[in-house]
């Protein structure tokens, strides 16, 4: 496929590319022939990655702990949201308290975009490592400040001000904090074992989160034995984002930990060599091109505006299969406790110890789907997320309302599993979509643009379509909207399982997966050196072009 590894352009040029051209050289181009020809350099050994297990085992670690510490906090916010509503908007209705509260959480997803813009340009120039740090740290010192903010008892109906402004400093940081992640952990990991490895650190969130709930459910019991059953709004409340800073320290010193990507450090490769100077022979002149100067779009580093005009088709997709993973993913966690308790009836104990095992199970789930994703492919099992999701959603909150236990558990792993399948690619697909001089910025646009506009957002919106209609099936026909355009996005993205990252050399495991990699990569239909940082060779006809 690659024996040649030519490519050919003009001005003039037509569109066949002629295997034959290595002969032409000598030769003077006639009529409408190609003025300009372009070899690619062969894999070399060197070239190729290889990852070291005990690396990214140190890689997923240090990243996986900053997502635990980010859904930590969602998770405390999740199930304390009807104790807040009493702490921080007495004098009001109750109804109206939720929806403030639940306000709380989508205006963090407001200041995403942001984040996003800001850190994900700033992660593809300085390194992903660096602003990883530097969002952990801002991450954790907001999450317990929260903890010593003014109640509405102090301060009156200001008091959520406070607490939009620390949850809108949280956005900022998640805005580069999951992007940098993903980037980070696709970028350290093998080719062949990417779905795997990247499953991982969401695992890692959705531990948080159940991390979060028990907390909360533990102090909730231990406060009122202690104090009576107000207890939780009268300063129970602060002790779980009290929590939140001897976690952000581990946070922080494992991130202090964590080395730069090799894709990241081995991105401009070809480029740091020192270019050739032209030469010519008779009408040919020569020329060493760098990866950047044959294809600026592809090596090259963006500006968000340039990023968004080269990149806009994979933006889309990207921002259509984040809106259908976290409609239903913030369905199942930040939304639920609140389901439970207000359209239910469950205590608030009760929805806690309710969701809990099933954010678990999700957690345990996503590792096996990863892996399944790197023998399969990624689409099949988005697909599979997309169909379950669509044929699920209805029985499962039919059976919420059954009133029975048994039912409510039954429920809840409905919901679950369709949520595993699309959380365990997540993290392996979209990042792929995305040249690695770009992918922390691609990843960090489309994934907060997707998940500030519908997946915050969907709490806030689901229970106000609810208090309007009053259908108590509204969370399920607005996840299985998003579902439907998911699917539409599985369709039409390329699949990516097995293959190198674009703009990155291969990545293996073991050094004799290296020397298998470049001994078959004529045969190897993953391998494309177009689309990998290595030079070419320029032969260009600089003479006079005779006509027919």
């Amino acid at each position: 496929m690659h024996s040649q590894m030519m490519s050919e352009h003009s001005e003039d040029a037509s569109s066949k590319q002629q295997g034959e051209s290595g002969r032409a050289l000598g030769k003077r181009p006639r009529g409408n022939k190609k003025r300009r020809l372009m070899w690619l350099r062969r894999l070399r050994k060197e070239d190729v990655v290889v990852v070291e297990q005990e690396s990214v085992r140190q890689a997923v670690l240090g990243t996986a702990v900053g997502n635990f510490m980010e859904w930590f906090d969602f998770g405390i916010y999740g199930y304390l949201t009807i104790v807040m509503t009493t702490v921080f908007t007495k004098g009001m209705p109750q109804s109206v308290g939720v929806l403030v509260m639940l306000l709380g959480f989508a205006v963090s997803f407001l200041a995403r975009p942001l984040g996003g813009f800001i850190l994900g340009p700033l992660g593809d120039r300085v390194g992903r490592q660096k602003v990883l740090f530097l969002t952990m740290t801002v991450m954790a010192v907001s999450t317990a400040l929260i903890g010593v903010l003014p109640t509405a008892a102090q301060i009156g109906l200001w008091a959520p001000i406070p607490l939009y402004l620390l949850k809108m400093v949280q956005g900022f940081s998640t805005g580069g904090e999951y992007a940098g992640a993903a980037t980070y952990v696709s970028e350290f990991s093998p080719d062949k074992r990417r779905g795997y490895y990247s499953a991982w650190l969401d695992m890692g969130s959705y531990l948080g989160f159940a991390t979060g709930a028990g907390v909360v459910a533990i102090c909730s019991v231990l406060t009122q034995q202690a104090w009576g059953p107000d207890a939780m709004a009268n300063g129970g409340w602060r002790i779980p984002y009290f929590m939140a800073v001897p976690l952000g320290i581990v946070a922080i010193y494992f991130r202090t930990r964590i080395p730069e990507t090799p894709h990241f450090e081995d991105e401009d490769a070809d480029n740091d060599v020192q270019t050739k100077k032209a030469r010519r022979r008779g009408h040919w002149k020569f020329a060493v091109v760098d990866p950047e100067g044959r294809d600026s779009r592809l090596f090259g580093h963006h500006s968000l505006l340039t990023l968004i005009h080269n990149f806009r088709r994979e933006i889309i997709l990207g921002i259509m299969l984040v809106a259908a993973t976290n409609t239903l993913s913030y369905v199942l966690t930040s939304y639920m406790p609140t389901y439970l308790e207000k359209e239910i009836g469950a205590s608030q104990v009760t929805a806690a110890a309710s969701t809990i095992p099933v954010l678990i199970l999700v957690a345990v789930l996503l590792p096996f789907i990863g892996r399944l994703s790197d023998r399969i492919g990624r689409r099949p099992v988005y697909a599979i997320a997309v169909v379950s999701t669509i044929i699920l959603m209805l029985p499962a909150f039919w059976l919420l309302h059954m009133g029975e236990s048994w039912t409510l558990h039954l429920a809840l792993v409905m919901l679950a599993v369709p949520a595993a399948f699309y959380i365990a690619v997540s993290v392996a697909a979209i990042p792929a979509l995305f040249p690695t001089a770009s992918r922390f910025s691609g990843m960090a646009v489309t994934y907060n643009i997707g998940v500030s506009l519908f997946g915050g957002t969907t709490p806030l919106i689901v229970q106000a379509l609810l208090e309007l209609t009053g259908n108590r099936y509204v969370p399920a026909f607005y996840v299985m909207l998003f579902s439907a355009l998911g699917g539409i996005a599985v369709l039409l993205i390329p699949e990516s399982a097995g293959k190198h990252l674009i703009g990155s050399m291969p990545a293996v495991a073991t050094h004799a997966e290296a020397s298998k990699l470049v001994a078959t990569q004529d045969e190897n239909p993953d391998i494309d050196l177009h689309t990998m940082p290595v030079q070419a060779v320029t032969a260009e006809w600089k003479g006079t072009l005779p006509k027919e």
